[in-house]
């Protein structure tokens, strides 16, 4: 494992943009060949799709889930190609998707295989998906309470008060105006997928996927990674850790868990890599999908380390000169 104090988290779905990496490989050579690479296992134009998407089809689940990888692997190496080793981290965490990009970043996974397996799983989970997803400012044990009266389930905990429900959209419907009838100070926040995502109603796209999982090589983890199915750090066995993708697909994403297994490791530095959300149309603009649940978990713990989100360009820069001086002084 490293003796690195950092940590690497990677978002998910949500967080892709078009004109994601054109900020990249326009001063980050190396970068480029991630895009290329990407194009010739996907079978089209990833650059094209980043940068520009001319078919409107960025938000389609099976080329949101490559797409947000190849960018997440870009911005790694883009850090890595100024700072060298000392961009090694000692943790790689990833929200959903961005468990596979943090494999990536562990050594357990090649960037061509998870390249592979995200391509199958997001094609299976927008082609078989039904349903919608809500993100409310509920806590999980009331969450929890309201989805069971509407046939909806648990899909995500980001933080103790921030709780992802996902069902059917009728379901969803009914149990939103059960919401603001009894926690009408808290929010509800329709999500953009195309699917309930991490419940029962992926089953279907699980068990297809079982199979991609099973044809798939896994190596063993140089780096600790916390597993988005169980909170916990993955065993670092290749049949373990398919077993837990598996069951991710179809359960909560326990992000609040993984958040307090890396802020307990130790790490004095969390770099956000890749995506961005905002309004803004350039990569500059963009701010980090997963900021504040990073600076709230801090808090909540009780613990200190610095956040750096290096999801552009620029942020790159400013997190290389601050890891550069932080940790090879």
């Amino acid at each position: 494992m490293s003796s690195s104090n950092i940590a690497c988290i990677f978002p998910g779905q949500g967080s892709q943009y078009r004109g994601m990496g054109s900020d990249l490989v326009a001063e980050f050579p190396g970068t480029r060949e991630i895009f290329e690479r990407a194009s010739e296992i996907v079978g089209y134009d990833m650059v094209e799709l980043c940068f520009e998407d001319p078919r409107g089809e960025l938000d389609r689940t099976r080329f949101t889930q490559p797409a947000l990888l190849t960018h997440e692997v870009a911005c790694s190496e883009a850090l890595r190609s100024l700072i060298g080793s000392a961009a090694s981290p000692a943790v790689a965490a990833g929200h959903s998707l961005g468990e596979y990009t943090a494999l990536v970043c562990a050594g357990a996974l090649t960037f061509e295989d998870a390249l592979r397996l995200v391509s199958e799983r997001g094609r299976l989970m927008g082609e078989l998906g039904t349903g919608s997803m809500l993100a409310t400012t509920l806590d999980r044990e009331t969450a929890t309470a309201l989805a069971g009266r509407h046939f909806c389930e648990i899909a995500g905990c980001n933080l103790p008060d921030q709780t992802v429900i996902a069902g059917r959209g009728q379901d969803l419907a009914a149990l939103t105006e059960d919401m603001a009838g009894a926690h009408p100070r808290k929010r509800a926040i329709p999500l953009n997928t195309e699917g309930a995502f991490h419940t029962w109603l992926m089953v279907r796209a699980a068990q297809e996927f079982r199979g991609v999982l099973e044809a798939t090589d896994f190596a063993g983890l140089e780096l600790d990674v916390p597993s988005n199915y169980t909170g916990t750090l993955h065993v670092d066995a290749p049949e373990a850790i398919r077993s837990r993708l598996f069951f991710q697909l179809f359960n909560p994403v326990l992000w609040v868990d993984c958040m307090r297994v890396t802020i307990e490791s130790g790490v004095d530095t969390i770099v956000e890599l890749g995506g961005g959300i905002g309004k803004g149309d350039e990569p500059a603009s963009k701010r980090p999908n997963l900021g504040s649940i990073v600076l709230k978990s801090l808090k909540s713990a009780g613990a200190q380390a610095k956040y750096l989100p290096a999801i552009n360009a620029a942020g790159i820069h400013a997190a290389a000169q601050y890891i550069e001086q932080r940790h090879t002084a």
